[in-house]
Formats: C-alpha cells, structure tokens, sequence
C-alpha cells in the first residue's frame, strides 16, 4: 500500500468511515470497518495526519489513536459542512473531514484528556440535578396553584409549599394530591442534598487551582464558573483576543453586513452554551447590586440608564469573558477600575 499522508474519519457508534489520501492527493482507501478493527487499522499505519468531527467519542478515538504517533485534529461539524459534495453518506462525510482538515485556516478543537472530560462531567451531572430540580419545582408550584395555593417564583418559595403539603389540618388538599405532591418534594429535597454535595467538591477543587483563584477575584465570577472556564477553556492561546472568546462563547452580535453596510443583530448564542448561561447569570447578580447603590464601573452605570436591562447584562457577561481570557492569557488577578460609580 502506498505510505497515506492524511486520513478523514467518520465517527460512529459501530461502523466507521475511513478516507485516506497520498501526499499527492490521490485516494487509497475508502472503506468502512468495525469499532472492533479501528484501533488495529491505525496501529499498522505509518504515523500521519487524521481528521475528525467533533463529538460525544472524539476525544476517546484521538486519545487512543494519538498513542501510536498519529498527529490527530477535531474539527467542528459546522466547518466540515462547506466540504461536503453533494449527497450526506458515511464515505462523503469521511472524505469532507479528509479535505478540511488539510485546510490552513481550520480551526480545531483541543483534544481533552480523560481527567479533563470528567471535570466536564461534575459540572455537566450538577447542571443536571439543578435542570430537574427546577422543574419539578415548576411542576409543584403550579399543581399547587390549580387548587388556589399560590407561591412566589424561585426554590425559597418551595420550602412553604413544602411545608403545607406535610401540614396533616391543612384541608385545601385532596389525599391523593398531597400524597403525589409529596413525592415532588422528596425528590426536590434528594436533588438539593446531591447538588450541594457536587458544590461542595467544584468549591473545593477551585480552592485547590491557583488560575481558578485568579479568575474568581473577577466581579460576578464564582467557583461554579471558574471550574466551568478551566473545563471547558484549556487552551487560552487558542483565542487571539478576548473577543474572539466571547464571540465563541455566543455573547458577541450577529453580523449581517453586505454591502459596507454594518448590521448587528442579536448574540449569536453559538458556541457553549453552559458557560454563557453562567456568564449571563453572574452578570445579572451584579447589575442586582447597582440596584442597591452599590459602586460599579461608570460604564455599567451609564449603559442600564440607556438601555434595557437584559442587554447591559449580556454586555457585562461580554465584559467579563474578556476579562477571563486577560487573565487566562496574561496571567495576574483582577484590578478594579479606578472610576467607580453610584447606580
């Protein structure tokens, strides 16, 4: 067989696509093999380059690949797409990844070791518990209200409703609803205990990680988000401004210009979206202090004076990506600015 330069392989569950070139562009391979024939074919090959799309599995099969000398990149799914002829099948699919991956402009996704895919999985499992908490808090609130128990939004408001459901001399309770209204309740309680379980080892774990510490001396940055910026964010460099991180984490606007005309529309929500959301949330906590008089950059100040405040909350969680990247980039913690104003 001729020595194959670069290698383009469609993922799967079982059967995989494999589309191998020569260093002159010639193909000679195209086929199609078992998860039980992958890591022999690879470990036969001369050392060479393999493209993959990015996916629940990408970062096993580059970690596993990477081990005989191969030089693996995953790419995005999305920049893979401009490569693709035609017709959607395994061997297209595999031949676009063989061609994109060649590309001087491709971006690629870093590949995460195991130990960095399970601090991913802590933070994922909470927002797990946290996702289904709130909804059966939903679920409560408003079977509650349907029988004229009214309560206010947010999980404080539970505990009361809580309380009436295991209230024995409140009657405004059929039995049959309080008996699987009561079952909400436990599992709300059961979540709770394994949500402050998981913030205790994220709190923990970020105590322990001198870049955490840095990034939590940012104004609305919490240990929660500091472990979610160092799972997710493990290669600062990869950014060549803080703008091109928050663009990749979605909080930048849409561009649609033509023309030399500019027209920015609404944030883009591409890129990671737990981390936006938690950028946003943080955000939100500290636009609530200006509230109270509290001092904030004049900026800030000046921007909720003139504009509605869900968008001086995402303009402030664009604010502080840039500032994570600084700090990520160029190390140092945190200096508040010198020009502090009351809201």
């Amino acid at each position: 067989m001729e020595k194959i330069t670069t290698i383009g392989q469609d993922l799967a569950k079982s059967v995989f696509q494999v589309h191998g070139i020569t260093e002159d562009g010639r193909v000679v391979v195209r086929r199609a093999m078992r998860r039980s024939q992958m890591l022999d074919f690879f470990s036969g090959l001369e050392p060479c380059l393999i493209g993959m799309e990015a996916c629940a599995s990408a970062h096993h099969w580059a970690n596993a690949i990477g081990e005989f000398g191969h030089t693996v990149r995953i790419m995005p799914p999305a920049y893979v797409k401009a490569y693709l002829k035609r017709n959607k099948t395994d061997a297209a699919d595999a031949e676009a990844i063989c061609e994109a991956v060649t590309r001087p402009t491709m971006r690629f996704v870093p590949i995460k070791s195991p130990e960095e895919q399970a601090e991913g999985m802590v933070l994922k499992t909470r927002e797990l518990f946290v996702r289904q908490r709130s909804q059966t808090a939903n679920a409560m609130r408003a079977h509650m209200a349907e029988l004229g128990i009214i309560a206010a939004t947010g999980m404080a408001s539970i505990a009361k409703l809580i309380a009436i459901l295991r209230d024995g001399d409140d009657a405004r309770l059929p039995s049959a609803a309080r008996a699987a209204l009561l079952e909400m309740a436990e599992q709300i309680e059961r979540l709770t205990v394994r949500i402050e379980a998981l913030d205790t080892k994220i709190v923990a774990a970020v105590k322990n990680d001198e870049t955490a510490r840095r990034l939590t001396s940012i104004p609305g940055v919490g240990p929660i988000i500091a472990a979610t910026v160092l799972a997710t964010i493990h290669d600062p460099a990869a950014f060549r401004t803080g703008r091109d991180l928050a663009a990749w984490i979605g909080i930048t606007p849409r561009a649609n210009s033509s023309g030399g005309k500019e027209r920015l529309g609404r944030i883009s929500k591409q890129g990671n979206k737990q981390l936006r959301t938690l950028l946003i949330v943080g955000a939100t906590s500290i636009l609530k202090q200006a509230r109270r008089g509290v001092k904030l950059p004049a900026w800030v100040v000046s921007l909720m004076a003139r504009r509605p405040y869900k968008v001086a909350a995402v303009a402030l969680a664009n604010k502080m990506a840039r500032t994570i990247w600084a700090l990520l980039a160029k190390g140092g913690t945190y200096q508040a600015p010198l020009i502090m104003t009351r809201a």
